[in-house]
């Protein structure tokens, strides 16, 4: 009888023995669960983290871009319509006078513009800057006189003889339609709707100012003289005041039911 005790004692032993090293793998089983479960979270978090670290604003990317190039940039004055052959003369001089080391590059931005004449909308591809050429180079005497001697130029914007570079938000203010020209190229290749959603809208430019006078040619006020209190160029909407009455009265007409006087 005591042999049977003390054998179902030693059963029971190695069965809590058991059941302690099952329970101890199960505690081990989760806790690894546990610890792979966090650092599934924190790869995500690291991903989404290197996401935004990669997220870099294209503005700040040209800055920084316009900040390694070489040399400063300077701004030239040129007679107004001749910009562009003013740059075609100062790098072909560039050349002629072994100076690519000192004059690096010259721009002449461009932007669309929506002129509105006689009612009609047309897209012209204008100067941005009339009378002006940027000019980015390493300031010496002699880079400085192959470029205030270039056929065209009349001198260098402020010291004319000791001018002062433009900061970077100048320069990126100016070349805009550069950046955004490269933005529109960017998107182009994700596809259309990305192309024109970075496409700026072109600047509208109408014949009309505000104060001027004109005359309804349609419409209810037709021949009634009238002047032009508002201007809303995306709509093609003019606010103008009508005398009626002894009153200036606010009519709201399109640009195409008015003409100059």
């Amino acid at each position: 009888m005591a042999g049977d005790a003390e054998s179902t004692a030693a059963e029971n032993a190695d069965d809590e023995s058991a059941d302690a090293a099952e329970a101890d793998v199960v505690q081990d089983d989760a806790a690894e669960d546990g610890d792979a479960a966090e650092a599934d979270v924190a790869q995500n978090d690291a991903a989404v983290d290197g996401d935004a670290v990669d997220e870099v604003d294209p503005a700040e990317e040209f800055k920084a871009e316009l900040r390694m190039q070489e040399g400063d940039w300077y701004v030239i004055h040129s007679y107004a319509g001749y910009e562009n052959r003013v740059k075609q003369n100062l790098e072909n001089r560039t050349v002629s006078l072994n100076l690519e080391e000192f004059i690096f590059e010259s721009q002449v931005p461009m932007e669309d513009v929506v002129e509105i004449k006689n009612g009609q909308r047309k897209q012209v591809r204008r100067v941005r800057i009339p009378g002006y050429v940027l000019v980015r180079m390493e300031l010496t005497d002699e880079s400085w006189g192959a470029v205030r001697h270039t056929p065209g130029v009349t001198g260098f914007v402020g010291n004319a003889y000791d001018p002062t570079p433009l900061s970077i938000d100048e320069v990126f203010s100016m070349l805009a339609p550069i950046f955004e020209e490269r933005q529109a190229e960017a998107a182009a290749a994700e596809g259309p709707a990305a192309e024109a959603a970075a496409k700026s809208a072109p600047v509208t430019e109408v014949e009309f100012e505000v104060g001027e006078s004109v005359l309804v040619k349609e419409g209810s006020f037709e021949g009634h003289p009238a002047t032009i209190q508002e201007i809303r160029p995306e709509s093609q909407k003019l606010t103008v005041l009508l005398s009626i009455f002894e009153r200036d009265v606010p009519v709201e007409l399109g640009f195409d039911q008015v003409s100059k006087l």
